[in-house]
This record gives C-alpha cells, structure tokens and sequence, in this order.
C-alpha cells in the first residue's frame, strides 16, 4: 500500500465525489496531495483532514477551474505547498445538458473551459516541475467513445477532446519518461448522477454488470496509472464503466 510514497500529487476539483475518491486513494498509497476546489471549501477541509488522517499532507486550494489564470496559478501553488510536483489528476469537470439547438453560448463555453481548457493548461503548467516518472492524469467519460442517448452531445465532445490531448501530449513528454493517459467513468454515483436519479435505470441498463460504480473504483485506477506499475501505459484511455462501452 505504499507505492506512491514521496510522491507528490494535485488533483483538481476533488472537493467531493470522484475527485475526493482519487485524492484519499493517492493518499493511502503513500502520496502527500493537494486538492483544488471552487467553493466548498468546508468540504474541501474534510478531504484535506481525511488525507492527514492517513498519515499524508493535505492541501486545499481555492481555484475556479474557470479561470484560465486560477488554474495555473493553483499549480504552481500545490507545487511550492508540497515542495514539488510528481502527479496532476485532472478531475475538475461540469456537465450541462440539453439539445445542441437549445444550448446557451455560456453553457458552451462553460463547459469547454472547465472541460478543455483547464487541462490543458493545468498540464501545460505542471510540465516543466515534472520529472522523470512524473505523471499527468485526466479524467474523461464513457461518452468519450459513445453517445447512447441525446442531450449530452456537448459535453460528449469535450471529453472526446482529451483523447486526442491525451495522445499527443503522451508523445511529447514520453522522452522525459513522463507517462499521459486518461481514465473513462461511466455511471458513479456521485453528486452530479446519483444512483437513484431520474435517468439512473437507463444508464445501469446500459452497463454489463447492471449497476453504477462508486467513486473509490475511478481512484483505484488513478492509482494503478500512479503507479510504477504502469511505467510502460501512456496515451490512452482506460475504461471503467461497468462494460457500458462494451
């Protein structure tokens, strides 16, 4: 259980629900984390408590993944607070859904700039305090790859657009032995698409297994592509939603 230890991670949004999975998972492996959140920060302190429970540093720091400049600035923060930067989860996501024709332009561009643009300069950031073994990490969606069902077709594309980030930036950083990959969620029970919500049925009759994941199962593969076990995956998207996609 202690793979990670010396590491030093940042994962964004990670206030509650999947990014607060990934961070305490990082913990109990060994990594001091900082945490990035945009205004629950009394839940931002809980996670924080929880990881110095585990024996790790915490972290928390207020940054709207919005804000193009809160962003970098959040990076460079985790960093100086944890002496260093090995790991960036990019969990920071919204979702907004209805038809493309009815779609506001600051739905659009809301989603776009916490969905794309925050990761890329978020790992636009963390390059040059990453060092070899160093990861970067984001968090897409089985909606990636497929788009069973209308309403999320923006959203859809944002996340498609790490695929092709996800790629590209694998091939730019594998000379510095730092490693890019993706982790796809389908349906988790979460905040934003809870188990029991209106389109709950639907979704589970999507997947293989029948039932929604829980947020620990994303920071259980965060934590694998963590590790040093995953030395040699980079460039890809790792599914786990369940066989949805299947």
């Amino acid at each position: 259980m202690s793979e990670l230890t010396g590491k030093r991670a940042l994962v964004t949004g990670a206030s509650r629900g999947i990014g607060a999975a990934i961070a305490l998972t990082l913990a109990e492996k060994g990594a001091d984390v900082a945490i990035t959140y945009e205004r629950s920060a009394d839940k931002a302190n809980e996670v924080v408590r929880a990881i110095e429970a585990k024996g790790r540093r915490g972290f928390a720091i207020q940054a709207d993944s919005a804000d193009a400049a809160a962003v970098k600035a959040s990076v460079q923060e985790a960093a100086a607070k944890l002496g260093g930067l090995d790991i960036l989860v990019n969990n920071a996501g919204i979702a907004r859904r209805g038809p493309v024709a009815e779609m506001s332009l600051a739905d659009i561009d809301a989603i776009l700039d916490v969905n794309v643009r925050s990761v890329v300069l978020a790992s636009q950031a963390a390059i040059p305090l990453l060092g070899q073994g160093g990861r970067i990490i984001s968090i897409g969606a089985n909606l990636a790859e497929r788009v069973p069902f209308p309403g999320v077709t923006v959203y859809s594309m944002s996340k498609s657009a790490l695929l092709s980030f996800t790629r590209g930036l694998a091939r730019e950083l594998g000379p510095r032995g730092i490693t890019v990959n993706l982790v796809h969620p389908g349906s988790t029970d979460t905040d934003m698409n809870p188990a029991q919500g209106e389109t709950a049925d639907a979704q589970r009759a999507l997947s293989a297994l029948g039932h929604y994941g829980k947020p620990e199962d994303i920071g259980a593969a965060v934590a694998f592509l963590a590790s040093p076990a995953a030395r040699q995956i980079t460039g890809t998207g790792l599914l786990v939603d369940g066989g949805a996609n299947a």
